[in-house]
C-alpha cells in the first residue's frame, strides 16, 4: 500500500511552496482505500482545516465525470449513437461544418474552434451561448485535437435533449444517487457552502469565490443552463466511488468494451495526441510510471482523477491551486500531481 506519511509530507511541502493552502488526496489500490489531507482552506492560520469531507470545485473534471460518462451511458443503452450528428440533437447549432460534427468529436475534443471561450466571458449568457452555436473552425472535425470548454458544453446540450432533463438532474439520477455520492452537486445550497474550499479572490467578480463555479464562462452560462464544461463540486471519498466502479469493470453503468474505450487511444491518426472516449491519456500528471492503460482528467482549480485499470488503482487529488489568485501556468501543480501519482502507483520506488 502507498505510504501515507510520504504523501502527507509531499503535500505539506507543496503548501510551503505556496502551490495551494490545502489539499486532499485519496486512492484505491487493489480494493483498499485511504485518504490523506493537508493544510487549510486558505493560508490564514485560523482558516478551516481541510478534511476528507471538504468540498472542492472540480472544474474540468466535470467534462469526464459526469458529462462524458453520461454520454457513454446513453450510447450503451442505445439512446444515441457515437456517430450521430450534433445537429440531430442541437439543431440550433449554426456554426462551421454543421452537418459533419458527430458525437465522437465531442467525446474526443477534435473540434478546432477559432476562439477561446474565456475571451467572451463578459458577454451576457445568451450571447455567450450564441458564440458557441455560431462558431467558426480552423480545421475539419476530427482532424485536430483541440481541448475546449465549448466542446463539452455542446455535449451537455446533446445529453439534455436526449434525456429531456437538465444536466445536473440527469447526473444526480444516473450516477450520484446510485453511487451514494451524497456530497457531489452542481449547485451548492447555503448549508454546503461553508464546507466548500474557496478557489480564488477573483478580481473579475470582485469577491472571494466559494461555493460557486470558478470558471467564468460556466458561471455566466449557469444563468440559463447547466454547462457541461465545469461546475461539479465533490469530495475525495465521493469521487473514489466513481473511480472504484470503473476499476471494477464499470457495471452496472457501462459495458466492458466501453470502459476499455475510455483508456484506448481514439485518435491515432493525430500525431503526438492521445484521447480516450471522454478521458485524457498519456499525460505527465499521471506520473512517470504510468502504464498504457492509465487515463485521467484534471481541473484548472488544482484537481485530478487518475485511473489505471491494469494496476487496479485510482487516485483523486483535490486542491485550490488557484488560491489566492491563479498561477501563470500549470507547471507546479502538474509536478505535484505526477509525484503523488507515483507515490501511489509505485510507493517503494518514488522519492519525496
Amino acid at each position: 500500500m502507498p505510504d501515507k506519511n510520504k504523501i502527507k509530507n509531499r503535500l505539506n511541502s507543496a503548501i510551503e511552496r505556496r502551490a495551494f493552502p490545502g489539499c486532499a488526496v485519496g486512492w484505491v489500490v487493489d480494493g483498499d482505500e485511504s485518504v490523506v489531507t493537508a493544510g487549510r482552506f486558505t493560508y490564514d492560520v485560523d482558516a478551516p482545516i481541510v478534511t476528507e469531507n471538504s468540498i472542492f470545485d472540480c472544474a474540468s473534471i466535470t467534462k469526464s465525470i459526469p458529462v462524458s460518462a453520461l454520454a457513454l451511458w446513453m450510447i450503451d443503452r442505445g439512446m444515441m449513437g457515437i456517430n450521430d450528428r450534433l445537429i440531430d440533437y442541437v439543431p440550433e447549432y449554426r456554426g462551421a461544418f454543421r452537418s459533419d460534427i458527430r458525437v465522437k468529436h465531442l467525446l474526443t475534443h477534435t473540434l478546432d474552434f477559432d476562439f477561446r471561450l474565456s475571451e467572451h466571458k463578459d458577454f451576457p449568457p445568451e450571447k455567450l451561448l450564441d458564440s458557441i452555436l455560431d462558431v467558426k473552425m480552423k480545421s475539419l472535425p476530427g482532424e485536430k485535437f483541440c481541448y475546449a470548454n465549448a466542446t463539452s458544453i455542446l455535449l451537455g446540450m446533446v445529453l439534455e435533449t436526449v434525456s429531456c432533463k437538465s444536466l445536473h438532474v440527469l447526473a444526480k439520477e444516473t450516477f450520484f444517487d446510485p453511487l451514494e455520492m451524497r456530497d457531489t452537486k452542481f449547485f451548492l445550497d447555503d448549508a454546503n457552502i461553508p464546507g466548500c474550499v474557496p478557489t480564488e479572490n477573483d478580481p473579475w467578480r470582485g469577491r472571494v469565490i466559494q461555493g460557486e463555479v470558478h470558471d467564468e464562462s460556466a458561471w455566466t452560462l449557469q444563468r440559463i443552463m447547466t454547462p457541461g464544461s465545469a461546475g461539479m463540486f465533490s469530495t475525495v471519498p465521493d469521487l473514489l466511488k466513481f473511480v472504484k466502479m470503473l476499476i471494477a469493470g464499470g457495471e452496472p453503468f457501462f459495458r466492458p468494451e466501453t470502459v476499455e474505450a475510455m483508456y484506448t487511444n481514439q485518435i491515432p491518426h493525430i500525431k503526438n495526441q492521445y484521447a480516450g472516449l471522454g478521458w485524457e491519456l498519456n499525460q505527465e500528471y499521471m506520473g512517470a510510471n504510468r502504464s498504457q492503460a492509465a487515463f485521467g482528467k484534471t481541473g484548472f482549480t488544482g484537481c485530478a482523477v487518475i485511473i489505471d485499470i491494469t494496476k487496479k488503482l485510482g487516485v483523486v487529488m483535490l486542491s485550490n491551486y488557484t488560491w489566492p489568485t491563479r498561477k501563470p501556468n500549470r507547471d507546479l501543480i502538474n509536478e505535484i500531481r505526477g509525484v503523488v501519482a507515483d507515490l501511489v502507483t509505485t510507493p517503494k520506488m518514488t522519492r519525496v
